[in-house]
Formats: structure tokens, C-alpha cells, sequence
């Protein structure tokens, strides 16, 4: 089986959990799947760029990207956590190559403009507008992990940011995944009475987020979620990063963690 698993949050700040994660992510390449990661990166980004005099600002879970808040993002993303991500397979005897979107011109981005090109103007950040995964298909052949970093290329040569989620989803896409796993820092989406959601409909996300039930970064990973489905990827669950050792039993087994979203 394809699987996508986006990695980011706690899941990349808490060294028990990296560390589950990756031995999850390693299992699941020994029990035969081809597995790609795809990572976030914003807290270390946040952290780096207060270090250098700099605010984070955000709009909608989307943080505002001038030139030099990009240039800083593609310093931390692929580099320093991308290279720790390949490092921690490589230490578990799993062969992996670390890559942004822009490497093979695997995933092409634009300038993200909201609705109707009427959002407001968030710098350097993209959507990805086109992909081309036959040099992930590559790695898998040699039996590697891909580890994705979320800069994209666009087609006026710059770098963007692109929302993680965003990537994950669009790489399960490109990749004709089986399923796509969010591994967060939440135990996943909450009701309106607070209570995890076992299961969620895609039907259900607009009239969550209009009553303020999600609101935030989950936005744009509900978004990410829902464009998956309808795009083909056949199963779609945000997992707490905690339960990333449940991740081999996705498909044989219950999975007590997390939301699964589903399309009906």
C-alpha cells in the first residue's frame, strides 16, 4: 500500500514522540507499504525567526511570508528538520532522501490568493498548481523513504511556503495513496460538545468551521483532508502523534486514536 504521513507540531518538538513516529514510519516500510513524509516545521520556524528580530503573523492558520520570512522558512524546513527527519530513518536502518517540492519539480506552486482571488495578499505563500511524482516513485523503487519538506517552486522561479496539510494532501493525490495520516499534536477533531470525533464527515466541515467549532490550523487541515477524498485517496485519518505506533494497524486492525474523515 501508498501511504502519505504528515508529520509536524509535537511530533517534531517532542523527542518520544519523533522518535515513535519514526520507528512507526520505518515499520511500516519493513511491512511492505511505500511510504512517503511530508513535514511541517512552524514552531522551529516561529523559534529561528524570533531569534532573528522577527514577528510571526497568521491569518486563517496561514502564516504571512515576506521574502525574508520565506528565505528563512526554506533554511529551517529543508534544511535543518528536513535533514534531522532523514537522519532519524537513516539511525533505524531505513534509507531515505530528504527533498523540498521544488527538487524534480515534483509539486509546482502559485501564489495562494484566497477565494476568488479576493484574500488577502499573504506574501510568499502557494498552493501547489501542479505535480509530477515519478522521482518520488523513483525512491520508492530503491526501497527509500521521501521526506518532503513544504517549499514548492512556483512558475516565476521564487520559492513558496506551502501549508503542510496542504502538501500532504496534494502528494496522497499525486501519489494515488491508499491513505493519508495526519500525525498532530491534538487527539484530533472536537465536536461541538468537546468530545473527539471518532468519524467525520466531509459534509460537516463547512458548518463546523462557519459555527466556530474549528477554527485555526485545523482549517486548512480539514481543507487538506477533504481535497484528498475527493481526489481519489481512500482513506484519510488525523492520528495523535502520541498513537503513531497504531499507524501499522490502520488497515488490519480498530484504531481507537484520532478522527477518521470520510467523504459520507
Amino acid at each position: 500500500m501508498k501511504y502519505v504521513v504528515k508529520l509536524g507540531g509535537a511530533g517534531l518538538e517532542t523527542p518520544e514522540l519523533f522518535a515513535g513516529s519514526m520507528k512507526a514510519i520505518a515499520e511500516l516500510v519493513r511491512d511492505g507499504n511505500q511510504v512517503a513524509v511530508v513535514h511541517g516545521g512552524g514552531v522551529q520556524l516561529t523559534r529561528t525567526l524570533k531569534a532573528l528580530g522577527k514577528q510571526s503573523e497568521f491569518i486563517n492558520g496561514l502564516r504571512v511570508t515576506d521574502a525574508e520570512t520565506r528565505d528563512v522558512a526554506l533554511m529551517v524546513f529543508a534544511g535543518r528538520v528536513n535533514k534531522q527527519l532523514v537522519a532519524a530513518l537513516g539511525a533505524l536502518g531505513q534509507p531515505a532522501v530528504g527533498l523540498s517540492g521544488g527538487d524534480g519539480l515534483i509539486f509546482r506552486a502559485r501564489k495562494k490568493r484566497g477565494l476568488n482571488g479576493s484574500g488577502p495578499d499573504l506574501g510568499f505563500v502557494g498552493e501547489i498548481a501542479a505535480s509530477d511524482p515519478r522521482l518520488i516513485e523513483s525512491i520508492w523503487q530503491l526501497n527509500a523513504v521521501p521526506v518532503l519538506s513544504s517549499m514548492a517552486l512556483g512558475f516565476d522561479g521564487e520559492y513558496y511556503n506551502i501549508n503542510a496539510d496542504e502538501m500532504a494532501s496534494a502528494c496522497a493525490i499525486a501519489c494515488r495513496a491508499d491513505a493519508l495520516v495526519f500525525l498532530t499534536d491534538v487527539p484530533g477533531v472536537r465536536g461541538g460538545n468537546g468530545e473527539v470525533m471518532r468519524w467525520l464527515s466531509i459534509d460537516q466541515i463547512a458548518e463546523m468551521a462557519k459555527s466556530a467549532i474549528i477554527s485555526g490550523g485545523m482549517l486548512p487541515k480539514l481543507g487538506a483532508c477533504r481535497e484528498a477524498l475527493l481526489n481519489g485517496v481512500k482513506r484519510v485519518r488525523i492520528l495523535p502523534a502520541e498513537a503513531a505506533s497504531s499507524l501499522p494497524d490502520l488497515t488490519s486492525a480498530r484504531v481507537a486514536h484520532g478522527t477518521e474523515v470520510m467523504v459520507a
